[in-house]
């Protein structure tokens, strides 16, 4: 079951094992995404409480230490897989802390924007959730392999872009409106709406296989990962559009 999903790559899932006495399921599984949703919800409720009293100072702190926070949680999980009960809800809080911070920066630039990002992200999820189970885009070897390196590309691109930050050096691309940009943007979300067919995949597979209830953690945490992603996407490129 390869994945372009780091936390889903082969070496991540055991070969062979004792089958546990409860098996990965869909609803197992579902139960934990909808509760890493809650933590996430939580800690962006706590940032746009500060960001509606105008604690700005506090705000940007809170997004530069969720953005380490979840790198750091996201590095652990896929090197220590038993991890990921303990480390997801850190992620998952982190990441609620990080992106209401950006939501409310994008909001306060252009009203309504992250309404309407919302709401495309779980239309693009739901659509891509109908393709998958008709059929109509199938996770084999081929697809799995483009994503893979395609994904790959993508995240080394936007970690390299986050170390030059650090020494105040910007990417034209993270700053332009031009239809280039827009272009690959729309090409970015593309591959992260992608994605979710590998996720949905791993998830079937997953519980077809009777891979033990742990892997329930590591269906919900990978479908939270690319869910964001897509959403981070998405509220870019309104940016954009909305910017020209």
């Amino acid at each position: 079951m390869r994945s372009s999903n780091p936390i889903f790559k082969e070496s991540v899932i055991e070969k062979s094992y004792v089958l546990p006495d409860r098996a990965m399921t869909i609803g197992g599984t579902m139960n934990k995404l909808l509760l890493l949703s809650v933590i996430m919800l939580i800690a962006a409720g706590a940032v746009y409480y500060q960001f509606s009293l105008q604690h700005f100072d506090y705000v940007q702190i809170m997004m530069i230490a969720g953005i380490f926070v979840g790198l750091i949680c996201a590095f652990a999980i896929t090197f220590v897989r038993k991890s990921v009960p303990y480390l997801a809800p850190i992620y998952a809080f982190s990441q609620g802390a990080a992106l209401s911070a950006l939501s409310c920066m994008f909001e306060s630039l252009y009203p309504g924007i992250v309404i309407q990002a919302i709401s495309m992200t779980f239309l693009c999820v739901f659509a891509m959730a109908i393709l998958y189970k008709l059929n109509i885009i199938k996770a084999t070897e081929k697809f799995r392999s483009i994503i893979f390196t395609v994904t790959t590309a993508i995240c080394a691109f936007y970690l390299l872009a986050f170390l030059l930050t650090l020494f105040h050096i910007n990417i034209p691309y993270f700053a332009s409106n031009s239809p280039l940009s827009i272009f690959v943007n729309i090409l970015i979300a593309g591959v992260a709406a992608l994605n979710l067919i590998i996720d949905f995949d791993f998830i079937e597979n997953g519980v077809a296989a009777s891979l033990p209830a742990l892997y329930e953690w590591y269906g919900a945490y990978g479908l939270l990962v690319t869910i964001l992603w897509l959403y981070i996407e998405i509220l870019r490129l309104l940016a954009r559009v909305r910017q020209r």
